[in-house]
């Protein structure tokens, strides 16, 4: 099968080399624009573009698939499939209905469940016990196409987003050549979506990130998991704005010390008070600074026994 892949970010790579593994022909790969990154603003290449750089597949880098000079190309590589894996703009309706098999979408949820941008983060922040893939065939509207297949997988109890993502990656791979073999055979048998059961995962703002101790812990938790390792959940210490990771529960239903207070740390971590219960933190980040395990941060920093994490500086 023709396919021209459309994708953007490191989750889209896995299901690209999918593609390039199999017996089907990746034409042309379409990604978003090279971007400035890191004090130097440097302008460096997208995740897909640089895999298919490495495999000597054509690559594309339109504004917005609107433009008819975009449209044309595509007409002249004449896909059977169009793929679409966390691409990051919305296809046009006379794009979607150009490929013989039409343009199906790797989603990192369990659709209809988190819809939209940030289904993974949202997955780990709300506590959810399972997640997985769903290939959808994409349709006018942000994820409402009908389900093809689906891959579930359980999220461990201590599992940040980095982790669930990387497993997510590799799965929608999985479950993207499975829906084309399935789309081949004329064995796909599209399945509409709940409209009932629609929950949207938007896009993440910093307000989204604070971490405020005066929640719960299982809520401390899965907000500092949730955003690990990027764009990392933050509060501050002092005036000191403070990334925390690597964050686990400490069982316990009781009360100790103030809300963010540091109450003790060791080789496990940094023990830290919530408005019930504690957690536990792995990892800091002071601004300016480098990510260090809790234990390296105490050992420069014996005072902070007793301070207290806060929302604001």
């Amino acid at each position: 099968m023709r396919i021209v892949f459309m994708g953007t970010p490191e989750f889209a790579v896995e299901s690209l080399k999918a593609l390039i593994g199999s017996t089907h022909e990746v034409c042309a790969v379409f990604t978003r624009r090279d971007a400035p990154k890191n004090r130097g603003m440097k302008l460096f290449p997208p995740p897909v573009k640089v895999c298919a750089a490495e495999n000597n597949i054509p690559v594309y880098q339109p504004v917005s698939l609107k433009n008819e000079k975009w449209k044309r190309i595509l007409r002249e590589i004449s896909p059977d499939l169009i793929v679409v894996a966390a691409y990051g703009k919305i296809l046009p309706v006379d794009i979607l209905e150009m490929p013989k098999y039409g343009c199906i979408n790797v989603h990192a949820s369990l659709l209809p469940k988190y819809r939209g941008a940030s289904p993974i983060n949202a997955a780990v922040l709300n506590g959810e016990k399972t997640s997985g893939i769903t290939i959808i065939q994409m349709a006018e509207g942000i994820d409402t196409g009908d389900m093809l297949h689906k891959i579930s997988t359980d999220i461990a109890e201590s599992e940040t987003y980095g982790q669930l993502h990387d497993r997510l990656a590799l799965i929608g791979g999985q479950a993207l050549l499975e829906a084309i073999d399935k789309i081949e055979k004329g064995e796909a048998h599209p399945e509409k979506q709940d409209e009932a059961e629609v929950c949207y995962a938007s896009m993440i703002h910093t307000e989204d990130t604070i971490i405020d101790f005066a929640e719960d812990s299982t809520d401390v938790s899965q907000r500092i998991r949730a955003y690990d390792p990027q764009p990392g959940a933050f509060c501050y210490l002092g005036d000191t704005k403070a990334k925390l990771f690597s964050a686990s529960l400490i069982p316990c239903e009781d009360t100790f010390g103030n809300p963010g207070e540091i109450l003790e740390c060791g080789k496990k971590g940094m023990t830290v008070a919530c408005k019930k219960g504690k957690v536990l933190i792995g990892e800091i980040q002071l601004a300016g600074g480098k990510k260090m395990p809790a234990q390296a941060f105490y050992a420069g920093h014996r005072d902070i026994i007793g301070k207290v994490f806060t929302k604001q500086g």
